[in-house]
């Protein structure tokens, strides 16, 4: 069975901003960040709701 896809990547490139600029903001590295966006390791819920209102 596949992992289940998350939009933070689509999201991004929908409003233009980087993967470096949600890393600053969320205060995680740019490693941490590319890793949700690909899927490789998933957020806690409180991040993705960090992510949520940064987004």
């Amino acid at each position: 069975m596949d992992k289940p896809k998350n939009r933070i990547k689509e999201v991004l490139e929908e409003k233009g901003i980087k993967q470096m600029w949600l890393a600053d903001k969320l205060g995680k590295s740019f490693c941490t960040v590319n890793f949700y966006i690909y899927n490789r390791q998933q957020p806690s819920v409180d991040v993705l709701f960090q992510i949520a209102n940064i987004l």
